[in-house]
């Protein structure tokens, strides 16, 4: 299947048809694949699948520390009350 280039603003976009959408359940984002000289794309369903997995990991591995303090050490705390 042939499919134009188009221009979207200072970029250039592929215009995928409503039946190419449906076909593949393609809603508002994709992943792309480049390998050997091809773009390939891939419908994703649930963007955050397998995060469980991740932050289970990050657990394990005692990566999941805060990275900012959640209290300043000029905050007023009394000011809130």
């Amino acid at each position: 299947m042939e499919a134009s280039i188009i221009k979207i603003g200072n970029s250039k976009g592929l215009r995928l048809s409503k039946t190419i959408l449906e076909k593949y359940n393609i809603k508002d984002k994709v992943e792309m694949i480049l390998e050997k000289g091809q773009i390939i794309l891939k419908p994703i369903d649930k963007p955050r699948e397998n995060w469980e997995q991740a932050f289970k990991k990050m657990r394990e591995n005692d990566d999941d520390k805060l990275l900012l303090s959640d209290v300043f050490e000029d905050e007023n705390l009394e000011e809130w009350n």
